[in-house]
């Protein structure tokens, strides 16, 4: 009896794990993320995609619900995007040079005064890029963005100015992906 016990909240523990993840790709994203004292919660996550190809799941993570877009990239709360690796495809140089390009994008041509830290951020992509290789950048006020590979810490880049560039990669008017920049806001 003591032994069903035991499996039965086993399975339950697992149960309640499972239903607090999506899936995406055939990755599994947890509903929430808990950066510091503060929980993140899930608000859509996408499939990043160029000429037919599947690259990598984005996910946002937000405090609480935000009316728009550009209310997310101009607010200074902590926040996170989730980027996990589907295409063996992808390699640093690649990786790097699309996020050039979205900082263009994002900054309208203007990334001057952020260009230090652009290069910064950009040394996070230096080592190779596998398959299932996960990306967290975790914006926290007061501290700056935090950028992980695998869990492991790579950069610390400051500055909100910073953090609306980088955010509007994904979320700005011109984003690297439409259909991914709808489906990390859950509008698809």
């Amino acid at each position: 009896m003591k032994k069903l016990g035991l499996f039965l909240c086993g399975f339950l523990f697992a149960a309640s794990l499972f239903s607090q993840t999506k899936e995406v790709a055939g990755i599994k994203l947890p509903e929430t993320l808990k950066v510091n004292d503060k929980t993140l919660h899930l608000k859509g996550a996408g499939i990043r995609e160029k000429w037919f190809l599947d690259l990598y799941v984005g996910a946002l993570y937000l405090p609480h619900d935000y009316p728009s877009a550009e209310r997310i990239i101009a607010a200074n709360e902590t926040m996170a995007i989730k980027i996990h690796i589907i295409s063996s495809l992808i390699t640093s140089d690649k990786m790097i040079s699309a996020t050039k390009e979205g900082f263009e994008k994002s900054t309208k041509g203007n990334t001057q005064p952020l260009q230090d830290r652009i290069d910064q951020f950009i040394k996070a992509f230096s080592d190779p890029i596998e398959l299932d290789d996960d990306f967290e950048i975790v914006y926290i006020p007061g501290e700056g963005t935090y950028i992980y590979k695998n869990g492991q810490k790579k950069e610390l880049i400051k500055g909100i100015d910073f953090k609306r560039a980088l955010f509007g990669i994904w979320l700005g008017e011109e984003p690297a992906d439409e259909d991914l920049k709808e489906a990390m806001l859950g509008e698809e």
